[in-house]
């Protein structure tokens, strides 16, 4: 069989500063790069072409499943790699992508997204997502919904087993558009919530538009609004029929936690615990809600469990360290409150073998050595 070929589409406009680390990092291995340019007025477009790639001006229209849909029907190859210009994708090193599309039955291939979040890159510091990113090309797949463009997988294959859809590649896809230095130079909440709310006054809305604006609203720490409009969108799916995707509850449980409304969490989360039983994040919650009510031995269980359930990399949205390094530091927290101080310890340590980063485990098993070096000095 012959070498599947590979197509690199994207839009852009005035990514200067990103773009040239993003193409560098597929360019020895697909076969053309399709760009749509929005109307870029930096050396964007400059770049792009020293790449070698098809650059296709295109007027926008406050519609990205659009722009998008207009890369597709330029590009020739066997299968779609799509890509913005704030990502990256970690080297393939000894993995032969194209040996596993030669064999590929799925039509779709998703890859481990690691989205950053804070000041600087730090995979400990991201949440982390199996996400669509190839796709077979001539097969009817193109983007829907103006923001936040998804592909339309029900209209092309119903109500088929997704598993027989979507497989996976084993490559790491690094995502540095909410790190808040680029949130915070490219303005990405006004131009969002422009976009979303002329969506919603839309008939053809879907209960994503709420998601994402509640997620806006979350972004900017407007915690009313955002709670607001994750539960409308939880209602939303309900009245179509559809089970609310798990990170909405994820989302809300984040809202509340922020404007500490403890009992306004509990015992609701167990209610979305038991539609997404296998959703390490929600155990997680349940575990520091009960933290904070002092409830230290059940929390031991709650964390306990987390740490049997792990982190994998699948269709829900996790933090990293919610199944491992975050456990054991709130583990070594109960275990204080418990007067275990010795547990405690090796609980701190346990998190910093798991992320040497972890600078409040690593203050927190200070504050227990010096702790107990000033109560043997007393004694003695």
């Amino acid at each position: 069989m012959s070498r599947p070929t590979i197509s690199l589409c994207m839009i852009v406009k005035d990514e200067e500063e990103l773009i040239a680390a993003c193409l560098n990092s597929v360019k020895n291995w697909i076969d053309e790069m399709i760009i749509v340019d929005t109307g870029s007025s930096d050396r964007t477009i400059e770049i792009c072409q020293s790449f070698g790639a098809t650059v296709l001006a295109y007027e926008w229209n406050n519609n990205f499943a659009d722009a998008r849909n207009h890369g597709l029907a330029h590009a020739t190859g066997d299968w779609i790699l799509y890509l913005d210009a704030d990502e990256e994708l970690a080297p393939l090193g000894d993995y032969d992508l194209h040996a596993q599309l030669r064999q590929e039955h799925a039509a779709i291939l998703s890859l481990h997204l690691i989205n950053y979040i804070g000041e600087v890159p730090n995979e400990d510091e991201a949440f982390h997502i199996a996400h669509p990113r190839f796709f077979r090309n001539h097969r009817g797949l193109q983007f829907k919904y103006p923001i936040h463009e998804t592909l339309n997988v029900d209209e092309i294959f119903g109500n088929q087993e997704r598993s027989a859809i979507i497989g996976h590649v084993p490559l790491k896809l690094w995502h540095r558009g909410y790190m808040d230095s680029i949130t915070q130079q490219k303005n990405k909440y006004e131009r969002n919530m422009t976009l979303l709310l002329q969506e919603a006054n839309e008939q053809s809305s879907n209960p994503w538009t709420e998601y994402h604006m509640a997620s806006e609203y979350y972004r900017v720490h407007r915690y009313d609004k955002a709670f607001e409009y994750v539960n409308l969108s939880i209602v939303r799916f309900i009245q179509s029929g559809k089970m609310p995707p798990s990170l909405l509850y994820k989302l809300k449980y984040a809202i509340l936690f922020n404007t500490g409304s403890i009992d306004g969490a509990w015992p609701g989360i167990d209610k979305a615990i038991a539609l997404y039983p296998d959703y390490v994040d929600l155990h997680f919650y349940k575990g520091v809600i009960f933290y904070l009510k002092t409830w230290y031995a059940g929390a031991l269980d709650v964390f306990q469990h987390c740490l049997v359930l792990g982190e994998t990399t699948g269709e829900h949205l996790t933090l990293r360290g919610a199944g491992s390094f975050h456990v054991w530091y709130y583990i070594g927290l109960c275990l204080e409150h418990l007067g275990n101080n010795q547990q405690a310890a090796q609980a701190y340590e346990a998190a910093l073998q798991l992320s040497p980063t972890y600078a409040i485990a690593s203050d927190a098993l200070l504050k227990l050595r010096i702790g107990g070096e000033n109560k043997e000095g007393t004694e003695s």
